[in-house]
């Protein structure tokens, strides 16, 4: 098998029957509808279309999630609109009452902001503020080195719990198996091979540079950089997480971005974690779902070279 060639800056994510790809300067979701058409979406928005400042070191980590976050939980509303007939929805009295006033459009706009708020509070909730929280109800231990040494472990726990609980819901294993392709197809065009089914089916579904790996350095950075603080009230801790959060999402995407940049020993032994909780968030695909994933990256594969170094 051939050796990866170049490391992309294309990134994706799995959705319901489809696949988002982020490119350069263009992000695309293709869907295979339940009669088997596969439906385009393009956007020339991609993640160099910032402004140069938001490209900066540390930065350009919060932007990243931050835009993940946003078109990745647009992209699952949008592939989940085609596999169900939305007139058929019942819908809720507040639902009804901005359809009345404000018509269709409206309605799924403000859907769409909450889908968003969401998406963006759930990980932060739950990875960020729980462990505190359960942390804080431990108040007979007094040292704070200790204290935030059991958050660590508890951050660890829930983030490891929540991977291999939802890994074995059957409603979100074709989800992964989306996800199995979208590695794999990466990988195909990393190696410089001709994006065909027959080429992309034997390549890994473990990508180092993959958001389950992010989290994990999320996780433990996390866990480090809030060893440095030792209040002890409860309210205190959840402020400082909140605001430390930009810090901890920026190195942990300077140390994948660095990791991702090479293979030896060290980063090996760093992206390791990662590759294992992928055993989880990746099956492996059919050749339909293959195909899918082929045509999402063939759209946001920049024309210049060096428009997409990682």
């Amino acid at each position: 098998m051939s050796e990866i060639k170049k490391r992309t800056t294309i990134g994706g994510q799995a959705l319901i029957e489809g696949i988002l790809m982020r490119g350069p300067s263009r992000t695309s979701i293709v869907v295979r509808k339940p009669d088997g058409e596969l439906v385009t979406k393009t956007e020339d928005v991609g993640t160099n279309t910032h402004p140069s400042f938001c490209r900066l070191p540390f930065i350009r980590g919060v932007v990243t999630l931050v835009d993940s976050l946003k078109y990745g939980v647009s992209a699952l509303e949008y592939s989940a609109s085609f596999m169900e007939d939305a007139e058929d929805e019942e819908l809720s009295p507040f639902e009804k009452k901005i359809l009345d006033k404000f018509g269709k459009e409206k309605l799924e706009s403000i859907t769409m902001g909450i889908a968003v708020l969401l998406g963006m509070a759930m990980p932060v909730g739950l990875f960020i503020l729980l462990p505190t929280v359960i942390a804080g109800l431990f108040s007979f231990i007094e040292k704070g080195i200790v204290k935030n040494a059991l958050e660590g472990l508890v951050r660890i726990v829930i983030f490891l719990a929540f991977i291999i609980i939802t890994s074995k819901q059957k409603d979100i294993h074709r989800t992964y198996m989306y996800h199995g392709a979208e590695h794999k197809t990466i990988f195909c065009y990393e190696k410089q091979l001709e994006l065909t089914v027959e080429n992309v089916r034997p390549q890994s579904r473990f990508h180092p540079r993959c958001g389950t790996s992010f989290l994990f350095v999320v996780v433990i950075v996390s866990t480090l950089v809030m060893s440095v603080f030792t209040w002890r009230t409860m309210w205190m801790r959840l402020v400082i997480r909140l605001l430390m959060l930009p810090v901890i999402v920026g190195i942990s995407y300077e140390i994948n971005r660095c990791v991702g940049r090479h293979d030896n020993r060290f980063t090996r032994i760093l992206t390791a974690p990662g590759l294992f909780m992928q055993r989880f968030t990746t099956v492996e695909p059919d050749d339909s779902m293959i195909e899918v994933a082929i045509e999402a990256i063939k759209q946001v594969i920049p024309q210049g070279e060096e428009d997409d170094r990682w």
